[in-house]
């Protein structure tokens, strides 16, 4: 309700100038007309009148100070202004309900200003996305796109990924530094690289999904790796959550080289992978993102383009910052019902009805109600993702005390042997 009001009010603000400029370019030309008559009767006045009028009008004059008062001279709207005015007399103001701190006093500017602010509204705000119906994966409705693509890295995401990709048909070449996790895609059609340099030359489009900075980095600048079988015009899509230094050093080096980049991180989980109902956030070629586009659709419901290479690498791990502090503080309610001696279960079916209720929040108190923290998301990766979203407050001077909190209860947790377990076993560190 507050939403539709609020872009009510802005369609009536800018009616309102609209009218406003309408009217004072009515007058303008109304008024030219008018000194334009008055300057041709004057000039057909006698000569002895001018010269009459002028010797009568001298500086102190009553007729000079009359005309320096008038309210025109002062900058305020004549009298029949003031009516025609009056009903807009709310934009010489601030106008909060625009959002806006802008003091509307030209009527020029603010009806640039306002349209500005209805174009940024109305058009792309600098990102895209392919949607992708909910069930797209399951009902098999995408037409796979002709060009070759290669996988690097058969971990929890990519084996979900790989799945899907063979499932929608498209041609899968894959590799792993594990090479028996490859079998099982192989009788599933894939075929085997021997390499990653193998699997990018002869591939159009190669996406990597490995653990870390230094996992993606060796990934493309080791021995036999990404950059050893880059070409020109060869793609390679790095689904990693990284930092951004590091995806803008790999792309640096993958565009030296003639190749094309994108960074494509994914947030979800196992399950959400396995489903094909990832969500990819994209950065970097967008030539590169609509040649991904079936791709993206047989394992995700939807993606994003965020615009220059580093920005969904950021955008990717502010959001695993919110879930790894979320889960923590999860994790939290939980020893703190079971000390007080309240009941867990009465804690989960609470919130479960509250505004806080979601699928998340369900499935990792679940978890900790089973002891069961079989990985769906590894605790060692959402604190990894916590300390480099730390990093990248650090590097514009902005506080992250709450992550920063959470990052120590995750590292309790990993000296309690929790690495490769689910992150909900963050639980164990309040209990131990």
């Amino acid at each position: 309700m507050i939403k539709a009001n609020k872009g009510k009010r802005f369609q009536q603000a800018v009616d309102a100038v609209e009218e406003f400029l309408k009217k004072l370019k009515a007058k303008q030309e109304q008024n030219s007309g008018d000194d334009k008559g008055k300057k041709e009767g004057k000039s057909k006045k006698p000569a002895g009148e001018r010269k009459r009028k002028s010797s009568v009008s001298g500086p102190g004059s009553p007729t000079k100070k009359s005309r320096d008062q008038s309210p025109r001279k002062r900058g305020r709207p004549p009298k029949e202004d003031k009516e025609d005015s009056a009903g807009d007399s709310w934009l010489l103001h601030r106008h909060r309900t625009l959002g806006s701190e802008m003091v509307l006093k030209k009527p020029s500017v603010t009806y640039q200003a306002i349209s500005k602010r209805l174009k940024v509204s109305e058009e792309d705000t600098g990102s895209t996305s392919i949607q992708a119906a909910d069930s797209t994966a399951i009902n098999g409705n995408i037409t796979p796109t002709d060009k070759k693509i290669g996988f690097l890295g058969l971990g929890l995401m990519g084996s979900g990924i790989v799945s899907n990709l063979l499932k929608m048909g498209h041609t899968v070449t894959v590799w792993n530094r594990t090479a028996e996790k490859c079998d099982l895609f192989i009788q599933e059609g894939a075929h085997l690289g021997r390499t990653p340099a193998e699997v990018v030359s002869t591939c159009d489009i190669t996406f990597a999904c490995v653990a870390d900075p230094t996992a993606a980095k060796d990934l493309v600048l080791g021995p036999s790796g990404v950059l050893q079988g880059i070409r020109p015009g060869k793609c390679y899509v790095d689904m990693s959550t990284v930092d951004p230094e590091t995806v803008m050093e790999l792309a640096q080096v993958i565009v030296s080289r003639g190749g094309r980049f994108l960074e494509a991180p994914v947030a979800g989980n196992q399950q959400l992978s396995n489903d094909g109902m990832l969500m990819i956030l994209a950065a970097g070629d967008h030539g590169v993102y609509e040649d991904c586009s079936s791709c993206f659709q047989a394992m995700g419901r939807t993606s994003f383009f965020l615009g220059e290479v580093g920005n969904a690498a950021r955008m990717m791990l502010i959001i695993n910052m919110v879930q790894g502090s979320f889960m923590a503080t999860i994790a939290e309610g939980m020893t703190l019902a079971q000390v007080t001696g309240q009941s867990q279960q009465t804690l989960l079916d609470i919130l479960i009805q509250s505004q806080l209720s979601s699928v998340f929040l369900d499935q990792k108190c679940q978890n900790i109600l089973q002891g069961n923290f079989k990985p769906d998301f590894y605790l060692k990766y959402i604190q990894k993702d916590l300390r480099l979203a730390i990093a990248l407050g650090d590097s514009v001077n902005h506080p992250t005390p709450m992550a920063a909190a959470a990052n120590e209860v995750y590292k309790r947790a990993k000296a309690l042997d929790q690495s490769d377990n689910d992150m909900s076993a963050v639980y164990r560190a309040y209990i131990h």
